[in-house]
């Protein structure tokens, strides 16, 4: 037994001395000085040498996509590299599709800026800031949603189309040691510029949520970017079909209250889905949407209900689908909840005319 261990010790000496000396390499002998770096080809930037494009891009304050925080594990940091980006590696491979390979798609924090580059990005992310915000309140609306509004410290203001998303920033503590940033949806409407409502549901053993739920109260200081995602309302008359469950509701709420803000008037109903009636939450709101908005229909529906308690709609979300739907062209649908639910959404969908191309969701699987 002892000589397994001196095994595993030795191998494990070997293994952080060659670690530790690929990295002093790196710093001390790989200078590759000052690389320009051309976006769209209009914007130069002028960055050290040898850190990842993702890192020099947000040095700069452009920020993409990256919900792993650089890690490469999730594969949102994508972009298109002209020049100067050398071959593809191994560890971008599985989130490359063949599309992604023959027109130069790359993931930012796994490509390093060696030598000078030309880059692609949405012109969009441009518009992509850092925000230090405050939490004005951080409420429970159900067991496991936290309801949040962060308030901007400084002298800015967001801008953003109700639908998207923002990456939160946890930072160390007492069970994580490092910065992990987490997508998630905006629940307020796009004309409050000063701050952003949040709903977050907990993850067992999620870094973010735990960090949320069990550390995070009213007062503190926290960090977000954003905005970012094109899931937002399109500009037509089309009757809208609203799906949600869970966390869910924040897109959708956003939308709701743009709706009623910017007195669009299109046909709206909203099919909500939930377990139990402790994990419904916003009802009230809804029903004064609904007073508010005679074109809106709200429909709460339970998969578990306490049948003594409950007097409305039982089953799941596409249940109320084929009940409340009469076949017809020409809607729109928006989606937003876990991956089978948004496959099984759009399928019964499609069974009531919806085009494939009219129906918009946001997973967050």
């Amino acid at each position: 037994m002892s000589s397994i261990f001196v095994t595993v010790f030795i191998i494990t000496t070997i293994a952080t001395v060659l670690a530790l000396l690929l990295t002093l390499a790196n710093y001390y002998i790989a200078d590759y000085g000052e690389r320009k770096i051309v976006i769209n080809n209009d914007k130069e930037l002028y960055v050290e040498g040898g850190t990842t494009l993702l890192s020099s891009l947000i040095s700069n304050e452009i920020f993409i996509p990256s919900a792993c925080g650089g890690k490469g594990n999730c594969g949102y940091c994508k972009c298109k590299v002209e020049e100067g980006g050398g071959p593809i590696l191994a560890t971008e491979l599985s989130y490359l599709s063949e599309d992604d390979k023959n027109c130069n798609i790359r993931l930012s924090c796994q490509v390093k800026v060696k030598e000078n580059m030309k880059i692609e990005i949405p012109e969009e992310l441009f518009n992509v800031k850092q925000y230090n915000v405050v939490v004005e309140f951080a409420r429970d609306v159900t067991p496991t949603i936290k309801y949040l509004r962060l308030a901007i410290c400084e002298d800015k203001e967001i801008q953003f189309r109700a639908g998207q998303y923002i990456q939160l920033l946890a930072p160390p503590y007492a069970d994580s040691n490092e910065d992990v940033f987490r997508a998630y949806s905006i629940a307020s409407q796009s004309t409050t510029n000063k701050y952003i409502e949040l709903l977050i549901g907990y993850v067992p053993d999620g870094i973010v949520t735990t960090y949320v739920h069990k550390h995070l109260t009213k007062g503190d200081k926290v960090t977000f970017n954003g905005p970012y995602g094109d899931f937002y309302l399109s500009d037509s008359d089309c009757d809208i079909v609203l799906v949600a469950v869970g966390t869910g509701m924040a897109p959708i709420r956003s939308i709701l209250l743009d709706i009623k803000d910017k007195k669009i008037s299109r046909n709206v109903i909203f099919f909500f889905g939930a377990r139990t009636e402790d994990d419904l939450f916003m009802i009230d709101e809804m029903k004064r949407l609904e007073e508010e908005l005679p074109q809106f229909t709200f429909v709460p529906t339970l998969s578990r209900p306490d049948k003594n308690s409950w007097n409305g709609e039982v089953g799941r979300v596409t249940d109320m689908i084929d009940k409340y739907l009469e076949y017809k062209e020409g809607r729109e649908a928006y989606l937003c909840g876990n991956g089978p639910m948004i496959k099984s959404t759009v399928n019964h969908l499609i069974d009531k005319g919806f085009s494939e191309d009219n129906i918009y969701y946001d997973s967050f699987d």
